[in-house]
């Protein structure tokens, strides 16, 4: 096991000293940090000062296209030119003068950025001619993007020994797959030209210069192994690429996947000094140059960073400041529900602990020496969103939405709360105790680990209201919160030990969702601070990690930096009430009969039209 090299806390005196101007003596220098976070549909900034406070926040939406149906592609092009925007209106938000910009910190979805070797420029991913034809250098082939399906069952039939370390299955999602394909459609010569990266590594290197890899990026989504585990010995596995025909990328040392490190190559842990930030760089964002750039992180694991920090009183309703200092141990039991579009379950161990179906383990990631491991739902916003807009009550649902000048989440949960005071019930859950919804309507990534695994509903009825609206909304917050004790029970099982859980994303602001949660897993969920920021106040404490370091380029450790800046929060306690927990405990049942009847079914009805083909 490795562990980082000891550091000692600077002397921030002069950074922090009043200043020699009598005009200015209520004004002492403050320290900022900028994090910077792309997530599937926008880029955000956000000013940190050196209390961990979010002093600037700012947006703007990223462009997507969609050539074909599961096709997603994006620009990097595009992505920094709304990064830039974000952070020059974040800074004019509160005046932040750009002299006390220490450090930046980047996070990006795990999709699969396209540069040219030669040009270093971006390499369009649009078939069947790859060229660039709209101005818009489609280089990025986004996480969500299903298009190596072939790829993907040929990686999954080696059964390489680093499958292992992705749940067992290399996910749809993940970008080895991606450059599979890409090989197998590009023009040849087009494809030789190409280099490649995860797009949190892509933006580093478009701030700073530099060719670094962080380790996040290719351990968990890359089939990177760290050097030591399992005997490795360069970090990327040559008999593995070559079993998939990706012999290629072994040319140069690995040099088009980032190279060797200490060879010809650099990989760091989250936050360590990458460079500094470029002249072109600085322009584009209003910055001077020289500014400190950590290596970057997947954007869930931002989240991580954001939220697992926080100083908890388990038996308080708020996350206490005055709980004295957190001990990286703590983290062990804290398992991060980063909750977007879908959501990621990020935990931490001292040892690594395989779960079938679970990302990970991953060494190095996040703390040297420690594992993680990342479960996941494959949608959660997406899904309650499919449920509501394709009833139809949804219309008269939004229209009343509207008039109450609210969005349709909160007038749902009102209206339940209605119905239930209505019929006397005793509690909410009451209203959809013969509902059984399962909504793995978008594949499953776990413990099942399918992308085929589909939706499914007992006790549908032909209720076209409101009212039957809002029952299928209940019945799918409490599939999530369902799926949610699945994942953590698969975790505990095979040897985690969560026993809170820290939540982060929009979905926080759903109190219905959020209590279903704490009673269907049985322990306390977590609400951060800054709910709709969690992730890119992640991303500023790398910043801050990148900031600190000395001359030597050794850097403060994560753990203290998120020691220091995390936030209060509020806690929702898991329910006391015991027929409650009956209910629930029952309703788990059926909805894991409901997953394993599903695998079972198809796996008869294939048996049945074995041998029956399709007409030419």
């Amino acid at each position: 096991m490795t562990f980082q090299v000891p550091f000692r806390q600077p002397n921030r005196q002069n950074s922090r000293q009043m200043s020699t101007d009598p005009r200015n003596e209520l004004h002492p220098h403050v320290d900022h940090y900028i994090g910077i976070d792309v997530g599937t549909g926008s880029a955000r900034a956000c000013i940190m000062n050196d209390h961990g406070d979010i002093v600037g926040l700012a947006s703007e939406n990223i462009g997507l296209w969609q050539p074909q149906t599961g096709y997603y592609e994006q620009s990097t092009t595009d992505i920094w030119r709304c990064i830039c925007s974000s952070v020059r209106r974040a800074m004019d938000q509160h005046g932040i003068d750009r002299e006390t910009i220490r450090g930046i910190g980047f996070d990006a979805t795990c999709s699969l950025a396209v540069f040219s070797q030669d040009a270093d420029e971006p390499v369009c991913v649009t078939g069947p001619d790859f060229e660039n034809k709209d101005g818009n250098d489609r280089n990025v082939i986004l996480w969500l993007d299903h298009r190596p399906v072939e790829e993907t069952n040929k990686i999954n039939a080696t059964n390489h020994n680093l499958l292992r370390y992705v749940g067992g299955k290399m996910s749809i999602e993940m970008e080895v797959p991606k450059v599979l394909w890409l090989k197998n459609n590009m023009p040849k010569e087009l494809f030789d030209r190409c280099k490649f990266y995860d797009l949190t590594d892509a933006l580093t290197h478009i701030a700073t210069g530099n060719e670094t890899r962080s380790f996040c990026s290719v351990v968990c989504k890359q089939g990177y192994v760290p050097v030591g585990v399992d005997g490795s010995v360069k970090g990327w596995q040559e008999d593995f690429l070559t079993s998939i025909g990706l012999e290629d990328l072994c040319e140069d040392n690995f040099k088009r996947m980032g190279g060797v490190d200490k060879v010809n190559g650099r990989y760091l842990t989250a936050g360590e000094l990458v460079g500094t930030l470029s002249e072109k760089a600085a322009q584009d964002m209003g910055l001077i140059p020289g500014i400190a750039v950590g290596s970057g992180v997947i954007d869930a694991y931002a989240g991580w960073i954001g939220t697992v920090g926080a100083k908890v009183r388990l038996d308080d309703d708020t996350l206490s400041s005055e709980v004295p200092k957190n001990d990286v141990s703590q983290a062990f039991t804290r398992l991060a529900a980063v909750a977007g579009t879908s959501t990621c379950h990020l935990a931490m161990s001292r040892e690594p602990v395989f779960v079938n179906g679970v990302w990970g383990p991953y060494r190095d990631v996040l703390l040297p020496g420690y594992w993680m491991a990342e479960g996941g739902q494959s949608a959660t916003g997406e899904l309650l969103k499919h449920v509501i807009e394709t009833h139809p009550a949804f219309h008269e649902a939004h229209s009343v939405a509207e008039t109450f000048n609210t969005n349709i989440y909160d007038y749902l949960n009102e209206h339940l709360r209605e119905m239930a005071s209505n019929e006397n019930a005793p509690h909410i859950s009451w209203l959809g105790r013969h509902f059984f919804f399962y909504g793995d309507l978008f594949g499953n990534r776990s413990p099942v680990a399918d992308p085929n695994m589909k939706g499914s509903v007992i006790g549908l009825s032909s209720d076209k209201s409101l009212d039957g609206l809002a029952l299928y909304y209940y019945a799918t917050m409490e599939f999530i919160a369902l799926q949610t004790h699945q994942i953590v029970s698969a975790m505990n099982k095979s040897g985690h030990v969560i026993s809170s859980i820290f939540m982060s994303g929009s979905q926080c602001q759903n109190s219905i969702l959020m209590e279903l949660i704490a009673a269907a897993c049985d322990m306390p969920v977590l609400i951060p601070r800054y709910v709709h920021a969690a992730v890119v106040h992640g991303a500023a404490m790398l910043g801050a990690k990148a900031a600190s370091a000395d001359k030597d380029g050794n850097t403060e450790p994560l753990w203290d930096i998120m020691d220091r800046y995390s936030k209060p929060g509020k806690m929702v306690k898991p329910t006391t009430d015991a027929a409650l927990k009956k209910l629930l405990e029952t309703k788990y049942k059926v909805f894991l009969e409901q997953c394993e009847s599903q695998q079972r079914y198809r796996t008869e009805v294939d048996a049945a039209v074995s041998g029956w083909t399709k007409k030419e």
